[in-house]
């Protein structure tokens, strides 16, 4: 059987939807750059001028350590907004990938034998473990878990579970929200370095603003709703091209942390599916992206086909764009569906 074209829909439209996602996280984040280097330029004494920066009162050099304590502050909240933003985006996107794949196979299936295919029951706690989970909170992940099932009652299902989550990692080990405290604390620390050395070179407010952000400048898009940023007409792939050391590096970063995490759960949800009716499916296909971006990794192992719990999934690295495809028992496909193969009497099914 042969990938339904409804699935590359599917695969583009999470694209777009990860650009979304990260669009207003890094609006957000680029809106805290832009407004500290305004203050810095108010702080300084050659502010709008070219002249080289100095500082030395004593009071304003206390303001510069103020600002930058400020910065790290800003930084850190906007961490954890960040990583909240995205569990409740992760949430409502496994649900809607679970129900997507569920209803992609009742399709391929004859009318009479629909019904037979399992849902997976989602524990209003996964998104939240996928990203914040650490070992230390183990039992409370299991006991949201406990609670799931007594709420689902005594009957049999097949489920995303929260302690399930805590087996979901960025490819470097790392859960989304360390990653995201991670970018704050070296980007404070980054700013702070680039101030001090820009003092101590006789560096201008003209240059040290241009070489801190670039091109943007505030309310360039508005940060608060992905409504107002498409508005805009800003998107993620400008706000990268218009940043500057402050704000691409950290962007990029964004960008492949959130769609890295939103392959994540996609692939998750389908597998969760698909092992759920392995009545009908013994085992999946690896598909890649395959333009002038694949990694090598994923063109190698795009086509190949897995048995479940035995193969590798998605992402199999930062930015990995693969996914994974059921690979339909074709005993109990119609006539009509089954892919063919050549014979010496002609094309004949592939079983």
């Amino acid at each position: 059987m042969s990938t339904p074209p409804a699935l590359y829909r599917n695969a583009i439209d999470l694209n777009r939807y990860s650009n979304s996602v990260a669009r207003q996280i890094m609006g957000a984040y680029n809106d805290i750059i832009i407004d500290a280097v305004e203050q810095l330029a108010k702080l300084l004494p050659d502010a709008g001028a070219d002249g080289p920066l100095t500082i030395t009162a004593p009071v304003k050099a206390a303001r510069l350590r103020s600002l930058l304590a400020q910065l790290k502050e800003s930084l850190g909240t906007w961490a954890g907004d960040a990583t909240g933003l995205t569990a409740a985006e992760l949430q409502g996107l496994v649900e809607l990938q679970s129900e997507f794949v569920t209803e992609q196979l009742r399709r391929v299936l004859p009318a009479g034998q629909r019904t037979t295919v399992n849902t997976v029951e989602i524990s209003p706690q996964f998104a939240q473990s996928v990203v914040t989970t650490d070992p230390t909170q183990l039992n409370v992940v299991v006991l949201s878990d406990d609670l799931f099932a007594a709420a689902q009652g005594a009957r049999q299902t097949f489920s995303l579970t929260a302690t399930q989550g805590t087996m979901i990692t960025l490819p470097n080990g790392q859960v989304v929200a360390k990653a995201f405290r991670g970018i704050a604390a070296d980007q404070a620390e980054h700013f702070s370095k680039v101030v001090r050395n820009g003092l101590l070179t006789g560096e201008t407010t003209q240059s040290l603003t241009k070489r801190l952000i670039g091109k943007l400048r505030f309310g360039d898009y508005g940060p608060l709703s992905v409504g107002q940023i498409r508005a805009a007409g800003i998107s993620a792939k400008q706000m990268l091209a218009a940043g500057g050391e402050l704000t691409a590096v950290a962007n990029n970063q964004v960008m492949a942390l959130v769609r890295t995490s939103i392959n994540q759960v996609a692939n998750s949800a389908s597998m969760a599916v698909y092992e759920a009716n392995q009545d009908i499916s013994k085992k999946y296909r690896y598909t890649a992206t395959l333009d002038s971006r694949t990694s090598p990794i994923c063109r190698a192992l795009d086509g190949r086909e897995f048995e479940y719990g035995k193969g590798p999934t998605p992402p199999q690295h930062f930015g990995c764009r693969s996914a994974i495809v059921a690979v339909i028992d074709p005993d109990i496909l119609p006539p009509s569906t089954v892919a063919k193969r050549a014979s010496a009497e002609g094309p004949v099914p592939v079983n």
